[in-house]
């Protein structure tokens, strides 16, 4: 008999993907395995549900629904449940009064007529839970999974599940912009955005924030927290409520209003998207909602994080499939979302969920019984449905491994990810900031750090993110410049040495890693301008203290503090790349990576970049190679005196270049390159639009 892998279905694009990678040749096997039991996937949704396009509706029909008639339908899973009922406000916290009908496959239903006067039989913001009769004979109180919106009593640490059905809703009015060709994104989390030490609103984002991002000529922004999660200081990855917008920030309408008006911007909005597990909690999250201990998840040790002590998705389950592409469907249309970045991705690929390992980058570590092949068909079927249904839909992988073709089309046998994030470069330059003098910086290792990514795979580049602003560890500012950043950071007073190399080398951590490090980039909120402290929720440990849990915006609007240099640069060097489209163009072509002289030179989309890490060697005369001939000009310098530099070079200098070979390169120039100063040029005689 044939081995059932043989008969494995092929893979269209496959030789594409092999094109790439030859490398993958061995593993074609695992690969078409993949593919097939994405395949069969596909084709039991097609047989049992009409296709992905209904199935992922489901939001539609579970939970609460209104019907035309004004009835309300109430539709849950629960196939551990011995019986359900409905309470609430709306019978008076009867118990027993509403009962559920068992349906087929653990499925519960319950119809609740209109009022004879034809208005809804459970009033518009009104309490509700559900009650299960478990087979041990437990009552539970829980929130339905399906839940669209939920609070938090003032004195109260559970949430409620309450009735949303507002008579005048929110209209969206802008479309969707198209998928910029460079991403730049403005990694945010709305509760922060404010310089007052309180959680701060939807509202104020769409206010006071979302002009600062446009201005900052970031294309993207990714929310992060929006997800109900009953625990603040979790950051929104633990989520509770995965269909519920967070009310602690707002209602669901001023959330739609944010991202309507992002669009306006010409802004696309993702959502922080946690489906590699979920939180512990029980009365206010999916954990044992029908008394069982697997139902969502797992049961035993399988279904628990250990590092996270939170419960882990049973992908293989019809139902939560279900659950789960519905959820992301719901944020798609409901919110109007341009696409997700997914938290978590290693931990789901594996079955140690990456816990002590290292990755070594051997084709064995992503093949074989470790690979946990449910949920990654789970993200192969995400993201075939997510492109599918929306042309313009943008996934991000949170992946350290490097699982192969993760950034790869499913029709090639890869994962279906837009992008996946670069995470060993800001764990490099926090390396290099801690362990080395700036003479010792090791230029061949910043630019290896930089450019290793997969050829063809798109990769999002990040100097820091918010992992470097939690307490507990550093931003970049604050290994630069530490407490000098209370007293010195006046720009009406000559810069003392600590604060002239931090706010030099910030600048030129931030382009070089713009500019060299992937195919988009990311930045998070505030630390743009070096913010000065770092980011800490209210807690036990800290006395509920919010004064950690803000970003001081206001100390950009201070003409007098250096912090307006920094964001200037940032905005500038975001408008820069606009113009030239960096981003998007192929990897670039590095020329010179010299030790001794702690330079660095490279070429991306006809743009020269020149790197002078040296702490105080400047070099006048200094050749470097281009690849194509004519007049060059500066169009960004990280030493211009309105970024907080030293004002050394002169703008209106034309470099002209000679037929004289360099550094692999046809052609070459002479520059003046001032210590500490990273420049951008453009060749004149280039048309630039891309």
């Amino acid at each position: 008999m044939a081995d059932a892998e043989d008969q494995a279905l092929p893979i269209p694009e496959f030789g594409s993907l092999l094109r790439l990678d030859p490398y993958l040749q061995p593993y074609e096997k695992d690969l078409r395995r993949r593919f097939s039991l994405f395949q069969k996937q596909l084709l039991l949704l097609e047989e049992a549900e009409g296709g992905f396009d209904q199935f992922t509706r489901s939001y539609n029909s579970f939970g609460e629904q209104r019907q035309p008639d004004g009835t309300l339908v109430f539709k849950e899973w629960a196939p551990g449940a011995e019986a359900l009922f409905l309470t609430g406000d709306f019978n008076g916290w009867d118990k027993f009064s509403h009962p559920y009908t068992h349906m087929d496959f653990g499925k519960w239903e319950l119809h609740l007529p209109p009022n004879k006067d034809g208005t809804s039989p459970v009033c518009h913001g009104s309490q509700l839970k559900v009650v299960v009769h478990t087979k041990d004979g437990e009552r539970l109180y829980r929130i339905s999974p399906w839940a669209k919106y939920v609070t938090q009593q003032r004195d109260s640490v559970v949430y409620d599940w309450v009735h949303w059905d507002p008579p005048s809703p929110y209209v969206l009015k802008h479309p969707r912009p198209k998928k910029p060709r460079s991403l730049r994104i403005y990694e945010s989390h709305v509760g922060i955005a404010s310089p007052e030490g309180r959680i701060a609103s939807y509202s104020n984002f769409t206010a006071n924030v979302l002009p600062r991002i446009k201005d900052l000529g970031y294309n993207c922004i990714q929310l992060m927290a929006i997800m109900e999660h009953a625990y603040y200081a979790s950051f929104g990855y633990q989520i509770t409520s995965f269909f519920a917008a967070s009310s602690r920030y707002g209602t669901p309408d001023e959330l739609k209003e944010l991202i309507d008006v992002a669009h306006s911007m010409g802004i696309v909005v993702l959502l922080d998207m946690v489906h590699s597990h979920a939180s512990k909690n029980t009365e206010d999250g999916l954990n044992r909602f029908d008394g069982s201990d697997s139902c969502f998840f797992h049961g035993g040790s399988r279904g628990e994080h250990s590092l996270w002590d939170s419960r882990l998705f049973n992908y293989s389950s019809w139902e939560v499939l279900r659950f789960l592409l519905s959820n992301l469907r719901w944020w798609m249309e409901e919110y109007r979302f341009d696409g997700f970045r997914f938290d978590g991705v290693t931990s789901m690929l594996y079955h140690h969920h990456g816990i002590g390992s290292g990755f070594s980058g051997d084709y064995s570590e992503y093949f074989g019984l470790q690979v946990d092949e449910d949920s990654l068909v789970y993200l192969m079927l995400a993201n075939h449905i997510l492109h599918s249904l929306y042309e313009d839909c943008i996934t991000i992988a949170e992946d350290v491994s490097g699982m192969p073709a993760l950034c790869r089309p499913v029709t090639e046998g890869g994962c279906g990810f837009d992008y996946r994030l670069a995470m060993a470069v800001p764990d490099k330059w926090i390396q290099i900031l801690k362990e080395y003098k700036d003479e010792d910086w090791n230029m061949g290792d910043i630019i290896y750090t930089l450019t290793n990514r997969r050829y063809g795979e798109s990769c999002i580049a990040y100097a820091e993110s918010h992992d470097q602003a939690l307490v507990g560890d550093k931003t970049l500012a604050f290994w630069l410049m530490d407490k000098d950043m209370y007293t010195n950071m006046s720009a009406m007073v000559p810069m003392n040495p600590v604060i002239d190399r931090g706010i030099q080398l910030h600048k030129m951590i931030r382009l070089i890693t713009h500019s060299l490090g992937g195919e988009g980039y990311l930045n998070f909120m505030g630390n743009e301008f070096g913010h000065p402290e770092w980011l800490d929720f209210p807690r036990q440990g800290n006395n509920e203290s919010y004064h950690y849990a803000r970003r001081q915006f206001n100390l950009v609007d201070m003409d007098h503090l250096r912090y307006q240099q920094l964001y200037a640069f940032d905005r500038d060097m975001n408008r820069t790349e606009d113009k030239y489209g960096w981003l998007s163009a192929p990897p670039a072509f590095v020329s010179a990576k010299h030790e001794g002289d702690k330079v660095i030179v490279f070429e991306r989309a006809n743009v020269l970049f020149i790197f002078n890490f040296h702490p105080s060697n400047s070099y006048s005369g200094y050749r470097v190679g281009v690849g194509a001939p004519g007049k060059y000009t500066i169009k960004l310098d990280s030493d211009a005196v309105q970024y907080g530099g030293h004002g050394r070079l002169d703008h209106s200098t034309e470099f002209f270049t000679e037929p004289l070979p360099f550094n692999e390169r046809s052609y070459s120039m002479q520059v003046y390159i001032p210590c500490r100063t990273a420049i951008v040029l453009a060749n004149e005689e280039i048309d630039y639009c891309y």
